[in-house]
């Protein structure tokens, strides 16, 4: 079984004819400090849709990472790709609880050697 078909690998509460397109524009977007994925790295907390909003809860591996606004906007412009038009696209960054490696899926764990 591959990393793509795993259960949930952030909490998501929405349409259930949205995960998966949430879930392929998320697995889009890069971290280019590691060359993975921010599902695979962990960086996604949760997802919610209601109310024709789309709520994205996301950190990052560091508060001093350089890249931030960057992964951010790309969140956004690929989860606005997929989405209903109508659908409000909303990215909060949070730091609590703090990013660990536990986050990160099996395969990413592999990719890093752990």
């Amino acid at each position: 079984m591959t990393s793509h078909t795993d259960p949930a690998p952030f909490p998501y509460n929405g349409p259930e004819e949205l995960r998966q397109p949430i879930l392929t524009a998320l697995r889009r977007v890069v971290d280019p400090e590691v060359a993975m994925n921010v599902v695979d790295v962990g960086l996604i907390y949760g997802v919610a849709v209601a109310a024709g909003k789309l709520h994205a809860l996301v950190t990052m591996t560091s508060a001093a990472c350089p890249v931030t606004e960057l992964i951010i906007e790309e969140i956004e412009t690929e989860l606005d790709r997929d989405m209903p038009p109508d659908l409000q696209i909303q990215v909060e960054l949070v730091w609590e609880p703090p990013w660990t490696t536990e986050r990160m899926s099996p395969s990413a764990k592999r990719f890093m050697g752990w």
